[in-house]
Parts: C-alpha cells; structure tokens; sequence
C-alpha cells in the first residue's frame, strides 16, 4: 500500500459524497424495525439494487420468524478463493413511523434520521468503498462475501447461524457498527452478554392466618438477588444486572411465584463460563420452594486476540496513510462481531462517526464518515495474514 493508493480512494469516494448520500437517504425512509420484519421489504430492495449495480449477486435467506437476511457475493467471484466477509444490519430500534417525526436532515457535516449512525450509515459505506475499489481498478486479495442481517438490534436470534456459518470460512471479518464515541474509537474488544430468566415457585397462604403454610417465592427471590449483585467486579468489568421482577398475587397472600431477568456482561470468555456456571447452578435457600433458571451468555466476548490485533496494527497503519490517528477501545455493548470473532479474525466499529445510537440526537459526521469509508477500502486491499509473515 502506498500514501499515492489512499489518496486516490479518499479522493474518489469524496467525489461521490452526494451518490453516497443518497443512498443513505434512501435506507433512513426506508424504515426497517427489529420488530416488524413485514416492513423490510423496501430496505430489501435498496440494498440489494445497491450491490446488483456491483455486480453482486443477491440472495434473501429467510429464518422461520419471516426475518429476511442478505447475503450477496461477486457474479464473477474466483471459486473456492479465500474471502473476507463484511458484515451489517438492516434493522433499527425506531418502530414505523418515527421518520415522519424525525425525517433525514443534513446540516452542514452533520446527518441526522433514525439508523442513520446505527448502523444504516455503516451500509453506505460497504457500498462505496467497494465501488470505490471497482471503479479505481484495485483487485481485492480476498473475496468480498457481504451479509447483512435484520435483526441485531434484538440479538442476531434467527440470523446468528449464518454469522457463524460464514466466520468459519472466511480469512477476517469487518464489521461495520458505527465506531465508539465521537473519538471514533475502533472497537477491538467487545463484552460477552447474557440473559437469564430466574423464575421461582412457592406456596400460596393467608399472610395472616397461616403465614407458616406458605413459602414465598419473594423472599426466595430477594435472596437470590443479593446472590447474583455479589457477582458484580466493576474493576474487572463484570456487570450482573437484576433488571426486572415480577411476583406475588396479593399483599395479604404469601407469594406462591417471583421471576426477575439478569443481564450479564463480562469481559472475558472465561469470565462468561464462570458467571454462567454460577447462575446456572444457583440452589434455593427458602424450605418449600423451587428454583428454575433458563438463559446464558447469548454473545460470548469479542477479545484482543492475536489475529484481531493484527487487523487493527492494519487499521492504525492505513490509518495513517489517510492522516488519520485511529484509536481502538472496548465496548460495553454486543454485536455480530463477538460471534466472527470466534472464529475469524474481526475488526468491530470501522462504521459512521458520530453519536447517540439508540437515541433521538442519532447523528454522524460526513467528513469522517467518508474518510472510514476510506479506510475500509485500504482494509479489503491488505493480504491475508499468512502472506505478510515473514
């Protein structure tokens, strides 16, 4: 690679600022919630004539929940190469009707409009820095293999199978969730994420007239809650939250049931196994009543491998040839990335720069958005690991 390489890719994909605009444009008023997969039927069809004006050819693997995914590789692709995958989503936490009430804008080098940081913006990005590499006559080192999914934003549960189906073949994995904070740190660490649903049965009775006749699963419950606030390491960064409870019939009726829903984040795979062990075999305390705990570590940790530390030494290099001091962090949050990382090679949160995933002020920045587009260009160009050992 060479600062001649970067510069004529930056300057192309800048040139293209009002095409890659547009298409963002089109994916914000194409509204596209986690929740309702009927609706994604218009996203379906930009993104796919995206790619198919690519070259690309497109396919719609559709899970039993009608979820619809895209998987999309080169017509005229080198069978059997070695391949990269880039990984997205479609899908946003805004329900119908929210662009209406908060429509696409652009002021000055700030774009607003719901998904646009999270993570529709990240899209726009695989679109053009591809064809940036089409059209500027770069050959790719590694087969481009796409897949974006539509239903991250509620934990990847019909799709997660394709993620790490593809991992499994494919030299690295590049994942385009937006980047962490307005630093636009890189994200080369992700936290494992678990759900647990603790549910415990008791014995309806009189709380006046025959408080020993019962066995509250309340009480139960507050126990096991002191249990599981024990496991919390803030400086190990270990979160177990009792997010939810639920329980009793009435306060004159000892409770004869009580549920609450943990969230659990680690950083470590091995602290995953530990928490989940742990919760798992948790033994009620309370004479009468019974325990049942479902759940566990639904995304296992995204952690600083050696493979994931050389995408990144990669990042930072090109990074620098585009004038760019990068940075690479932790996030607290999960994504598709802690399951190719398992597997492959990943470099999680090379998407938009900006802020407020999740949140109203949703923005990025188009000046650093089009650079990390830049960016993502040079990364597709990098040879395969073995080829650049000594």
């Amino acid at each position: 690679m060479n600062n001649g390489t970067a510069g004529r890719i930056l300057q192309y994909i800048q040139d293209q600022q009002a095409e890659l605009i547009e298409l963002l444009k089109h994916m914000v008023d194409a509204e596209s919630p986690s929740a309702t997969p009927q609706a994604h039927r218009l996203i379906i069809a930009v993104l796919t004539e995206a790619l198919t004006s690519l070259n690309f050819r497109v396919r719609i693997p559709q899970a039993g929940n009608s979820h619809r995914h895209i998987f999309a590789r080169r017509d005229e692709r080198r069978r059997n190469s070695p391949a990269q995958l880039l990984v997205g989503h479609y899908d946003t936490v805004w329900p119908l009707g929210t662009t209406a009430k908060r429509p696409f804008t652009i002021d000055g080098n700030i774009i607003r409009g719901p998904g646009v940081f999270d993570m529709k913006g990240g899209l726009a990005q695989i679109v053009f820095a591809l064809k940036a590499l089409q059209e500027l006559d770069l050959p790719m080192p590694l087969e481009p293999v796409i897949f974006f999914n539509s239903d991250e934003e509620i934990g990847s549960r019909s799709s997660t199978r394709y993620v790490r189906a593809l991992a499994k073949n494919v030299e690295r994995a590049y994942v385009l969730e937006p980047s962490l904070g307005e630093a636009g740190v890189i994200k080369t660490e992700r936290k494992g994420i678990g759900r647990f649903t603790v549910t415990v049965h008791g014995k309806a009775a009189h709380a006046g007239l025959d408080p020993e006749g019962g066995a509250s699963a309340i009480l139960e419950l507050s126990h096991v809650i002191q249990t599981l606030f024990a496991l919390n390491d803030p400086d190990q960064g270990i979160t177990v939250n009792v997010g939810t409870i639920d329980g009793g019939l009435q306060p004159n009726v000892i409770a004869p049931h009580s549920q609450a829903v943990v969230d659990v984040r680690v950083p470590t795979i091995a602290d995953g196994e530990r928490i989940e062990e742990t919760i798992l075999t948790l033994k009620p305390t309370t004479p009468g009543v019974r325990l049942k705990v479902e759940g566990g570590i639904g995304r296992p940790s995204m952690e600083q491998t050696p493979r994931n530390e050389s995408l990144w030494e990669s990042a930072e290099s090109l990074g620098k040839e585009l004038g760019l001091e990068l940075q690479q962090g932790r996030a607290g949050g999960g994504s598709d990335g802690n399951t190719t990382s398992q597997y492959t090679a990943t470099l999680d949160g090379l998407g938009p720069v900006g802020h407020g995933a999740h949140a109203e002020h949703e923005f990025l920045y188009l000046d650093k958005t089009l650079e990390r587009t830049a960016l993502l260009a040079l990364l597709l160009l990098v040879p395969p690991i073995e080829r650049r050992l000594p």
